[in-house]
């Protein structure tokens, strides 16, 4: 059968399935409980979203540019231990390091901005070196015989090639991140969390559901979005997809 007829066939049994679910729910009485609590979802979803841009945004703000620093050849022997610093942030169970970021920077946003910051910025650090360091050594070499500077040996060259590379970085980044947001509830910060342990405290599956189901198709959402930057914007002869 032909890729685009298995790809059909996939659409179809997910539709299928989306279907068979929510008459599931409907039938057990769970997707009105679900539905009751609609307004406090979109208004807890933006506090989610919003939580998830900052810590992402600062992510890749410090990770890219910190990952380029790494791959030049006069910060190349402290890279392995700057690494190994992010490396220790995320070694640390969220749950502490949000209690350890909450004991400095009290309640709110504030610490679950930067316990999140701290989670997601070794995927996007590890990748953006990873990507510039598997650029092949021949095309550095032709640009730098071209007369290129090293800016430009960078912007025309490197980053063009390792963009698909680090890119996959920044999208299982912010896909942990957006999974974790609802853990910043335990210290004040809002979001999905909210429904999701205060369903877990009163014992009510609806309110659960009403927050664990919008977080995991947010996390899918985000997954899918890069996704597709990943396959249309990286240009063919550097996108293994294409």
């Amino acid at each position: 059968m032909r890729a685009g007829g298995l790809g059909g066939l996939a659409r179809f049994a997910f539709v299928a399935g989306v279907f068979a679910l929510g008459a599931w729910l409907q039938a057990r009485g769970t997707l009105p409980s679900i539905l009751q609590h609609r307004g406090d979802v979109i208004y807890l979803a933006r506090q989610h979203l919003v939580l998830a841009a900052i810590s992402g945004a600062m992510a890749i703000a410090v990770g890219v540019p910190l990952g380029i620093l790494l791959t030049r050849e006069r910060f190349a022997s402290v890279a392995g231990i700057v690494t190994q610093i992010v490396n220790l942030g995320t070694t640390i169970p969220t749950l502490a390091l949000i209690a350890l970021a909450m004991s400095v920077l009290g309640i709110g946003a504030p610490p679950a901005v930067f316990a999140l910051f701290v989670l997601t910025l070794l995927p996007v650090l590890l990748n953006t070196v990873a990507g510039l360091n598997a650029v092949p050594a021949p095309l550095v070499d032709a640009a730098r015989g071209m007369g290129m500077t090293p800016g430009q040996i960078l912007r025309r060259v490197e980053l063009p090639n390792a963009v698909f590379v680090i890119l996959a970085g920044i999208r299982t980044a912010l896909a942990i991140n957006i999974g974790t947001v609802p853990l910043a509830f335990l210290i004040g910060a809002g979001g999905l969390g909210e429904l999701i342990f205060t369903g877990i405290d009163l014992m009510e599956p609806g309110m659960l559901l009403a927050g664990a189901i919008p977080t995991a198709l947010l996390a899918v959402a985000v997954d899918f979005l890069i996704g597709q930057i990943q396959f249309w914007f990286v240009p063919r002869g550097v996108n293994p997809l294409r």
